[in-house]
């Protein structure tokens, strides 16, 4: 399976990562590159959308965390849209729900996000 990567910035400065297929040793480097890219030209709070993520192994959430470790260095977020159990299953177990923030939609990261500034 390929890895759809694509991207857009809200009105409120916010830059959506729409992923589409599975995160794994062979497509992780693709997410990597985005994050980087998009770090590199000043976008610091990233939302990654995974609604559509079918597979999510360790280098994918290596390459996760190492996207929030990137952001967080310039005062940046990294959060996810996920609501697929088997997904979440993976943060539950790894700890990780602790360090990203989960959201349900979209919506609902940029109504949490207008109500921390």
């Amino acid at each position: 399976m390929d890895l759809k990567v694509n991207d857009y910035t809200t009105e409120d400065g916010l830059t959506v990562i729409n992923v589409e297929g599975e995160i794994d040793v062979y497509t992780a480097p693709r997410l990597r590159e985005k994050l980087i890219d998009l770090v590199n030209k000043g976008k610091f709070h990233l939302l990654v959308d995974m609604e559509k993520v079918e597979f999510l192994d360790s280098t994918g959430l290596g390459v996760l965390v190492g996207g929030l470790k990137r952001v967080r260095a310039h005062d940046g977020s990294l959060e996810l849209v996920c609501t697929q159990e088997r997904i979440l299953k993976i943060f539950r177990i790894t700890g990780l729900t602790k360090v990203f923030g989960i959201h349900n939609s979209i919506a609902e990261a940029q109504e949490k996000r207008k109500g921390a500034k």
